[in-house]
């Protein structure tokens, strides 16, 4: 195997955008109660794509991809492949607009985890490798300490959170409005073991957000830039 696909993340109770194969996390206050500091992060709307030694992934994993939306990142990768050894990046690919348009990306790829062997990189290790090889992470909306935190502070700190738009600007791509983000990635800042990713990596995820249909693939678009809204080739 080239490479093992990012875990499935557990939605908390109160996240309103499960679909039928979606899985929550009932106990996630158990989970919770055993990490020190949390992590919270923006969930961008895009495609899941993991660059290592063997290529740049899709969610699937069952090959390297070679879809046009994954050309620009595919060309970074040819830059940085000898570099990258046992660590593997992931990170959100913005390249095509999905069901969120955003008005102020400077980049395509958001890094949001980086994966060595059988454990997942802390927080500050995540932004250090993302910073080597020259990509930004994801929003980073604050760090809470767990201590003294009760169930209810946090999810009403979530849900406060989820009624904003995107740090990027937010835009329904159906209506053509300014929209709330797509949700929210809360994970134990420090490193933990992949066989525990489903304890240590929580999401809330907007009611009703995916609109891309079946024949999103072949009327996809690209996403522009900040600079090129603010100054329009002519």
């Amino acid at each position: 195997m080239l490479s093992q696909k990012y875990g499935r993340t557990y939605h908390f109770p109160f996240s309103p955008g499960t679909t039928s194969d979606d899985r929550i996390n009932h106990t996630y206050w158990d989970d919770i109660q055993q990490i020190k500091t949390l992590v919270h992060t923006e969930k961008l709307d895009g495609e899941n794509n993991c660059l290592n030694q063997y290529g740049v992934f899709a969610r699937s994993h069952a090959a390297p991809t070679t879809s046009p939306w994954t050309a620009q990142i595919r060309e970074h990768w040819e830059l940085i492949k000898r570099d990258l050894g046992d660590i593997e990046l992931f990170g959100e690919n913005l390249y095509a607009v999905h069901s969120i348009e955003y008005k102020q990306i400077e980049s395509y790829y958001y890094i949001f985890a980086v994966r060595q062997s059988d454990k997942w990189l802390s927080w500050e290790e995540v932004k250090f490798y993302a910073a080597m090889f020259d990509f930004p992470t994801v929003p980073e909306l604050a760090i809470q300490y767990v201590e003294g935190l009760t169930e209810d502070c946090l999810k009403n700190q979530i849900l406060e959170w989820a009624k904003e738009p995107s740090i990027f600007g937010s835009v329904d791509t159906q209506l053509g409005q300014d929209c709330t983000r797509e949700g929210i990635v809360t994970r134990n800042i420090g490193e933990y073991a992949v066989s525990d990713f489903a304890h240590n990596v929580f999401k809330y995820v907007r009611k009703g957000h995916v609109k891309t249909g079946e024949h999103w693939t072949r009327n996809w678009k690209r996403a522009q830039l900040v600079w090129e809204r603010n100054y329009p080739i002519r």
